[in-house]
């Protein structure tokens, strides 16, 4: 945890020197994005060294309330704009708990994600621009362009009505609830299931992956935040939440799949009775 501290302490003194002293483009948010950029290459350099790329894990869910504080802050904006607290308050709840959730879950530097060794293995002697781009840097400009919708929420006057932005917030805080419950209900059944057993209690009767699906709700309310502020931008405001979608349903979740089927061969079972990505109430026969 000392090492990935200090990586995640020197990426953030490589951003803030550029954001500082580096030449700026006249547009803060290309400015930030340098930044994320430059802390990534800290992080990969990192990985690298230590041979272990889950040193990216935390950097989903360390960053994008750092951009956040520091939007609002080169913004015109005071501390009394009630939609920037609504959308402070959303994602900074959801980064605590992703964060948490991570380290207190990883055990050291001796294990790495799974994912991780099937891309760099996939790719074959492609390993090592794998393992920048699709670990690293695709995932890092994901996450800035999903976070598009917070930059104009602070730093834009708002035109859009507030209401949409309550409706934001209450999407935002229950799809970390959503996701904390199936979290937690994920951990208690790994503490007791039997060998070879699948998950397909509680929402996990619901969808098949129901913390993905809060994840991919909670870029969604930070899309409607951003509408909010800017209706006439919606257009491009929903392209974040639109690029996780793809991300879940093109890779994470076919990898998930992949994996369970070969470790759990009941695991067909739970595919041919629970939906995939969306809940819906579960099936006659599936557990509640």
């Amino acid at each position: 945890m000392i090492r990935v501290a200090a990586a995640y302490v020197v990426a953030l003194i490589v951003a803030a020197i550029w954001l500082i002293w580096g030449p700026t483009t006249s547009a803060l948010w290309l400015d930030t994005l340098i930044a994320d950029v430059l802390a990534t290459l800290v992080v990969f350099a990192f990985s690298r060294r230590f041979r272990n790329s889950s040193f990216y894990d935390a950097y989903w869910s360390v960053i994008p309330p750092l951009m956040l504080i520091y939007w609002w802050w080169q913004g015109d904006f005071g501390i009394g704009d009630v939609r920037c607290w609504l959308v402070a308050v959303v994602v900074g709840v959801w980064a605590i708990r992703l964060t948490w959730n991570w380290a207190s879950t990883f055990p050291g530097l001796h294990h790495e994600d799974w994912r991780y060794g099937m891309i760099r293995s996939d790719a074959g002697r492609w390993e090592w621009p794998a393992d920048l781009f699709a670990i690293h840097l695709i995932p890092t400009l994901q996450v800035f362009l999903a976070m598009l919708p917070v930059y104009v929420t602070v730093t834009r006057p708002a035109d859009g009505p507030i209401w949409l932005a309550a409706v934001a917030f209450v999407v935002g805080v229950g799809a970390i609830g959503l996701e904390t419950v199936a979290d937690a209900q994920l951990r208690e059944f790994s503490r007791t299931r039997r060998p070879g057993e699948a998950m397909d209690r509680g929402l996990w009767a619901w969808s098949r992956h129901p913390n993905y699906f809060g994840e991919w709700m909670f870029w969604v309310a930070l899309a409607l935040f951003g509408i909010a502020t800017s209706p006439g931008d919606a257009w491009w405001l929903v392209a974040g939440a639109i690029v996780m979608l793809a991300m879940f349903e093109g890779a994470s979740i076919p990898m998930m799949e992949r994996r369970s089927l070969a470790r759990r061969p009941e695991y067909q079972r739970v595919i041919d009775r629970i939906p995939r990505f969306l809940p819906r109430p579960p099936r006659i026969g599936a557990h509640d």
